[in-house]
């Protein structure tokens, strides 16, 4: 076959109806093989020495479509002059054919030496795959590249891990773009050919269910790729997407054709995701050793939430847990992954998505706060949600999930899908704190939906869907009317209703520019928007004062009291937590560790004091398991206030058994310090991204400012903590500027 004859027998198959991707594949590189077995017999028909004609990258993989190079490598044990005739005998054909080529001539010793400084060059390889001569050459190479790749993995996994951050900032994700690159953008086939490399490496596993019938999809999607835009191209751009949706079986249109290309890129990338976390948790193992253990050690296994604990950097099932009766175990699950800014181990999420019981409508108030801690827990939600989401998890928990999921946004102004924007949105908006119908319209119709199946109140669900109704109310306000004009401010002030839904409105519109792309994210937008956003809160004349809480009948009866009096209240979900001591410099924070300690979570809290007697009244929930006994709470607390239980050292050592690292992307903290009104107080109000122990650590601070809190309302919102602290001096008195300044920064300082 000469090369004329060789072309044309390629483009007849490229061409031929009835062949599907695998199948033309397969009839392409068959082709190819016949060809090159009979230039590699006529090129050394009359030399001695052993010569091996390898196929190695996408053709050793029998990947070839009409537009592919042909990549060969020629081993050999002949001296220089006559590998370079053999090798010219076979090239010059394959130039002469049009066929593009990726050639290299080498001995076993040199082409390993190469491997071993490339790692293009060993995943080429480790695909190779003999087309004629000697056999034992290519063995016997292929056998010292994986021996050196499996024993220099530890070096060289880090550097090809650095590679796929380095493409992956470059190309994009194809799930995330208009016109992909199917090969180098991240999720694509580059990406599918690494993570078998880094399984033959054999420092992990990679997960074996999904991804591969993802690869076979994107490589019909080139396939035609190919086919109809006559171009070895990779990237499919949209002049190109619906002839490639003809041609392809069960593709209707582009955007069906873009929504499983975006499938297929997920999965891949998800076990993308789940490898390099692997390899990167190994990694950290092997430093922390220094030296193989003679003996495996048993897993330190520490506790998160009920039923989830953190095990070798990943977050599990405890052994107690059972899906299958706990409606509430996949969110709390995903929450404390989220917060911990951990991911959940993929057997853990296989088992989730498998037996998890749904939860019942409407939902509970676990199950409800799980979900907002979730949503609010910034960027270290996404792998989270995508893993449940890869599993079919968040299809079953959001109806409707399944219309938007991967649904492609023909928009300039978008850069994500739909359903990406929406966790992109919700991301950014934690920082702030294809359907018919205009979208804000039907979007409110589906979230009064939602509300009221995850169980919130009328009042809560009026709110959550004014927001969604109105989401681009400032925006298109700000950008289209006048500003200047009273009536403008005084409509939006009247479809909003009041500032607290107003705030909520401003952090909203800002997280959904974010999340749209950088077109709507100019400041010149922002600065309009922030003006609108305060002309109407003026309108609205502001909020007034938190003002300090009113004594309970408990309290009341808690003052009466001597020494220190604690009581506990079990309820449903939560625990009311009374606590009555001679008042102190501290004491707030004292008993704010010892509760943390005690793994209880501060939901709310009421606290005041009158003449030399505190009160404090906590609203708390038990992280995980039963609260503890009402004895033990209240010998922790004595023994605190005595100074017998050192409450910041145990804190401390807590917070080193979890490792935990402060997580970008949270809100930053904001403290606000201003006079309190006419009760003679300051008033202190802190906003901060929760965590366990940060009510100890700001009323610590106070404490370390020579300041007393003689009240607080203490509040938790999803990730939130919205506090109040009702302040004086040591005199009683209310602090002067200075004082309050010197606070502020106290207790600011603590948070960050």
């Amino acid at each position: 076959m000469d090369p004329s004859e060789f072309a044309s027998a390629r483009d007849e198959l490229a061409r031929r109806p009835g062949l599907d991707g695998p199948g033309r594949r397969a009839a392409l590189t068959s082709l190819a093989d016949e060809w090159l077995t009979q230039g590699f017999a006529t090129a050394t028909a009359s030399v001695g020495d052993p010569f091996c004609l390898v196929a190695v990258g996408g053709y050793g993989r029998g990947e070839l479509t009409v537009g592919s190079d042909l990549d060969l490598l020629l081993l050999h044990k002949s001296g220089a002059a006559e590998a370079s005739r053999v090798s010219e005998s076979l090239w010059y054909p394959i130039w002469d054919s049009g066929v593009r080529l990726d050639h290299s001539v080498r001995s076993v010793s040199e082409a390993r030496r190469l491997a071993a400084d490339d790692i293009k060059v060993v995943l080429g390889l480790l695909d190779a795959r003999v087309i004629a001569g000697d056999a034992d050459l290519a063995e016997q190479l292929k056998a010292a590249v994986l021996s050196d790749w499996r024993a220099m993995a530890d070096r060289r996994l880090p550097a090809l891990r650095e590679l796929v951050v380095d493409r992956r900032q470059r190309y994009g994700e194809v799930s995330q773009l208009v016109e992909p690159d199917l090969k180098e953008s991240y999720g694509g086939l580059r990406d599918a050919t690494i993570l078998k490399g880094v399984a033959a490496s054999w420092v992990t596993d990679v997960p074996h269910a999904g991804w591969q019938e993802s690869v076979g999809f994107l490589l019909d999607v080139r396939d035609a790729l190919h086919r109809v835009s006559g171009r070895p191209a990779d990237r499919l751009v949209m002049q190109d997407q619906d002839a490639v949706a003809v041609e392809l079986v069960g593709v209707p249109d582009a955007d069906a054709l873009l929504r499983a290309v975006y499938d297929s890129a997920r999965n891949i990338a998800y076990a993308s995701d789940v490898t390099w976390h692997r390899v990167e948790r190994l990694g950290r193992g092997r430093q922390r050793l220094g030296f193989r253990p003679l003996r495996r050690r048993p897993a330190n296994r520490l506790p998160l939430a009920e039923g989830v604990v953190m095990q070798d950097g990943e977050v599990v099932l405890a052994l107690e847990a059972h899906p299958s009766t706990d409606e509430g175990l996949v969110l709390r699950a995903a929450a404390a992954a989220a917060q911990a800014g951990l991911p959940l181990s993929p057997h853990t999420v296989e088992r989730l998505a498998s037996e998890a019981l749904e939860p019942s409508v409407p939902w509970s108030r676990d199950v409800r706060e799980s979900f907002v801690s979730l949503l609010g827990s910034g960027p270290s939600m996404l792998p989270v949600w995508e893993s449940l989401d890869q599993a079919g998890a968040i299809t079953r928990l959001v109806p409707g999930w399944e219309v938007i999921r991967s649904a492609p946004q023909r928009n300039a102004l978008h850069r994500f899908t739909v359903d990406r924007h929406l966790v992109e949105a919700t991301i950014q908006a934690s920082a702030l704190t294809a359907r018919s119908g205009d979208h804000s319209v039907v979007g409110a119709e589906i979230a009064a939906e939602l509300a009221t199946r995850m169980g919130f109140d009328a009042a809560d669900t009026a709110v959550i869907v004014t927001l969604v109704r109105h989401h681009l109310l400032l925006p298109d306000t700000a950008t289209r009317r006048d500003l200047e004009d009273p009536e403008t401010i005084a409509q939006v002030a009247a479809l909003l209703g009041d500032v607290g839904v107003l705030d909520l409105m401003h952090e909203l519109t800002i997280a959904d520019a974010l999340a749209t792309g950088p077109t709507v994210c100019t400041e010149w937008r922002f600065s309009l928007i922030n003006d609108l956003a305060e002309r109407v809160r003026a309108s609205m004349a502001g909020r007034p004062l938190p003002e300090p809480p009113e004594l309970t009948d408990q309290q009341e009866v808690a003052l009466r009291q001597s020494g220190v009096w604690v009581l506990m209240d079990v309820r449903d979900t939560t625990c009311v937590v009374t606590v009555a001591a001679p008042d102190r410099v501290g004491l707030l924070a004292l008993v704010a560790g010892v509760l943390s300690l005690n793994r209880l979570h501060v939901l709310a809290a009421r606290v005041t004091t009158v003449g030399d007697r505190a009160v404090q009244e906590w609203t708390v929930r038990p992280a995980f398991g039963d609260p503890p006994a009402i004895e033990q709470l209240s010998d922790d607390i004595r023994r605190a206030v005595d100074g017998t239980y050192d409450v910041v050292a145990r804190l401390d050592q807590r917070d080193a058994d979890y490792a935990r690292k402060p997580s970008a992307g949270y809100p930053e903290p904001s403290v606000v310090v201003l006079p309190g009104g006419s009760r003679g107080t300051t008033l202190v109000e802190v906003r901060a991204h929760d965590a366990p122990g940060l009510l100890h650590r700001v009323a610590r601070a106070v404490a370390a400012a020579d300041a007393t809190i003689v009240g607080a309302k203490v509040s938790t919102l999803g990730s939130d903590a919205v506090d109040v602290f009702f302040v004086t001096d040591a005199s009683g008195a209310a602090l002067n500027k200075d004082r309050m300044a010197a606070l502020r920064v106290t207790v600011l300082s603590s948070l960050t």
